[in-house]
């Protein structure tokens, strides 16, 4: 897995390009037509098809069919690179108009769209944003999920909070998923018969009355997913989870009497 963080290049330039402040794309390369947004689409079709690791500013200019030294004449480097591409699909991203439906409606909406994102862009799930690209993707982003939580009664660091938290789960969740499929890619076959083909092993070595809670509850999991873990029963189950949390502090701030919008079939502005 990928540890690529974004906000490790350049702050100024970085900001500079990603609001595509004119003074940072004066140097033009010999190639007409080439641009930044040229650039991050390139780098962007390399890291879908193949991940991060097969991103390079060497291969990217391969792909532009311009040699290397051009590319830096857009992008300083890779870690500049990387903001841009993250914000670009962030910029991209479907972005469902739940105005006026029930809380749980809304942040279910902002919990699948970025599941979406990653299910496009498998490699952004892996890059860490403890420093996010503060971007007009970005920005857009954010607002758009924070009025999901807005009207419930929530103070600004509670809204904060908990968007962080829903969103450190999706991420979870398609990590989870994306480690889920290259194992089956890479063993050939599917979870159902990795287990089978490996069964006559388990059951020498578990024993049931050394571990009997154990093989009980693997075995009554296993057969009801198919698997010691289905990916899309752990987005649906924990998202459900995550959803009954954030009543629990709603409903807190209406027993304090703060008034919201939270109860199910509330219709907020």
């Amino acid at each position: 897995m990928s540890t690529e963080r974004t906000g490790s290049g350049d702050p100024a330039h970085t900001l500079r390009l990603l609001w595509r402040d004119a003074s940072s794309d004066r140097r033009r390369g010999p190639r007409r037509g080439l641009s930044v947004d040229a650039v991050v689409e390139a780098a962007t079709t390399i890291a879908d098809a193949e991940g991060l690791e097969a991103l390079t500013m060497r291969r990217v200019a391969k792909d532009l069919g311009v040699v290397p030294m051009t590319l830096y004449t857009y992008v300083p480097g890779k870690a500049e690179l990387l903001d841009l591409m993250l914000d670009a699909a962030y910029t991209r991203m479907p972005r469902s108009d739940t105005t006026r439906q029930p809380w749980r409606r809304r942040v279910t909406a902002i919990a699948d769209e970025n599941i979406a994102l990653f299910a496009r862009h498998p490699w952004a799930a892996t890059v860490s944003t403890i420093r996010p690209p503060l971007g007009p993707g970005q920005m857009a982003k954010y607002e758009h999920e924070l009025s999901g939580l807005d009207g419930l009664g929530l103070d600004d660091v509670e809204m904060d909070d908990c968007l962080t938290h829903l969103l450190t789960f999706v991420q979870a969740c398609a990590r989870a998923d994306a480690a889920a499929r290259a194992e089956r890619n890479d063993s050939a076959m599917n979870d159902r018969q990795w287990w089978e083909l490996n069964a006559p092993l388990l059951a020498r070595v578990l024993d049931e009355k050394t571990y009997p809670t154990a093989v009980r509850v693997g075995a009554a999991a296993g057969a009801a997913h198919g698997s010691a873990h289905d990916p899309a029963h752990a987005y649906s189950f924990g998202l459900q989870r995550v959803l009954d949390a954030f009543a629990v502090l709603i409903d807190r701030h209406e027993d304090d009497g703060a008034p919201t919008a939270a109860a199910e079939g509330a219709t907020p502005a």
